[in-house]
C-alpha cells in the first residue's frame, strides 16, 4: 500500500479523573522529523511516545500534542493549593511594585494557574498504559488517513505512467520513417550536385544518421523505469525515496530523446514526458 507522508488523527480517551487528548499532524519531510508538545505533566513519556511513532512511521515531519485535563468528581469538593495561592500573591506584589498599572489577577486566572486546583494524582504506570494505548489508536487513525491519501497520489503517478507508456509507442513508429525521410532528401541533394548518385556515399550518411537519431536504448530504459515505478507502487515497502530516484532517471532519458530529436514529432513528445515526469515528480514528494 502507498501511503502519503500527510495526513491528520485527533482522539481523545478518559484516564482516572482526566482526559487525554491527542493530535497528530503529519507533513512532507526527507527524514523522520519529530516535535512534541506535550503536558507539563506527561514530558517524562516523550521517550515511550517518540519510540512507538518511529516503530510506525519512516519518513515525515510529525507533530504530536498530548494534553491532560483533570477534572474533580462531582461528589467531591474543590481542594485549592495554599501554597501555590501564597506564592501567587507574592509574585503579583513584586510584578505590580515594577508595573503599578498593570491590572491585578482576576479569580479565573487564580484558578487557572497551574497547580492552584488539586486534584488526585495519577498513577504513573497508569497514565503512561493509557498514553501508549491512546498514542497507538493516533497512529492507526493517522495511517489510515495517510493511506486513503497516498491511494489518491498512487492513481494520479499510474495515470501519468499510462500517459507516458502512450508517448513512448506513438515515438517508435516515427523512426523509420524519419530514415527515410533523410534518404529521400539525400538522395535529392546529392543528385544536384553529382551526375551519378552514389548508392555507398548514401548508405554511409544513412547509417551515420540512424546512429545519430537512434533512441531505441532510451525507450526501452523509459519503459523498464515506467514498469518498475508501477511495481514500486505495488509494494507495501516505503518508496518515496526510490521514486523520486526514478523520476530523476526518466527525466534524463526524455532530456537524451529530445536531444537527438530531428521532427517537431519526437521534440513534442520528449516536451510531452517531461512534463508528465514532472508532475509526477510533484506528487511523489508527498509519498512515504
Amino acid at each position: 500500500m502507498t501511503f502519503s507522508m500527510t495526513g491528520f488523527a485527533a482522539l481523545e480517551q478518559a484516564s482516572g479523573n482526566a482526559t487525554l487528548l491527542l493530535e497528530l499532524r503529519a507533513v512532507n519531510s526527507r527524514y523522520l522529523d519529530l516535535h512534541f508538545k506535550l503536558d507539563e505533566n506527561l514530558r517524562s513519556l516523550e521517550p515511550s511516545i517518540r519510540e512507538l511513532i518511529g516503530a510506525q512511521l519512516s519518513r515525515g515531519k510529525i507533530e504530536c500534542k498530548v494534553n491532560l485535563i483533570q477534572r474533580v468528581p462531582s461528589n467531591q469538593a474543590a481542594q485549592l493549593d495554599e501554597n501555590v495561592m501564597q506564592q501567587l500573591a507574592a509574585m503579583q506584589t513584586k510584578a505590580r511594585a515594577h508595573f503599578p498599572q498593570s491590572r491585578e489577577l482576576s479569580v479565573a486566572d487564580i484558578l487557572r494557574w497551574p497547580g492552584v486546583v488539586l486534584s488526585e494524582a495519577l498513577s504513573d504506570s497508569t497514565l503512561l498504559e493509557d498514553v501508549k494505548k491512546l498514542v497507538t489508536e493516533g497512529l492507526q487513525a493517522l495511517n489510515d488517513s495517510r493511506a486513503r491519501e497516498g491511494e489518491k497520489l498512487k492513481a494520479l503517478v499510474l495515470e501519468r505512467l499510462s500517459q507516458i507508456e502512450v508517448l513512448v509507442e506513438k515515438v517508435k513508429p516515427l523512426l523509420p520513417a524519419l530514415t527515410k525521410d533523410y534518404q529521400a532528401k539525400l538522395e535529392a541533394k546529392l543528385h544536384e550536385t553529382l551526375k551519378n548518385i552514389d548508392q555507398e556515399r548514401i548508405a554511409q550518411e544513412l547509417v551515420l544518421f540512424a546512429q545519430r537519431i537512434d533512441v531505441d536504448e532510451e525507450l526501452t530504459r523509459l519503459t523498464a523505469h515506467v514498469s518498475e515505478v508501477k511495481r514500486i507502487l505495488s509494494s507495501s515497502a516505503p518508496a518515496g525515496k526510490r521514486l523520486d530516484f526514478l523520476m530523476q532517471e526518466l527525466n534524463r532519458e526524455a532530456n537524451t530523446l529530445g536531444s537527438k530529436s530531428v521532427s517537431v514529432q519526437t521534440t513534442q513528445v520528449s516536451i510531452a514526458l517531461k512534463v508528465l515526469i514532472e508532475q509526477m515528480r510533484e506528487q511523489i514528494q508527498n509519498i512515504e
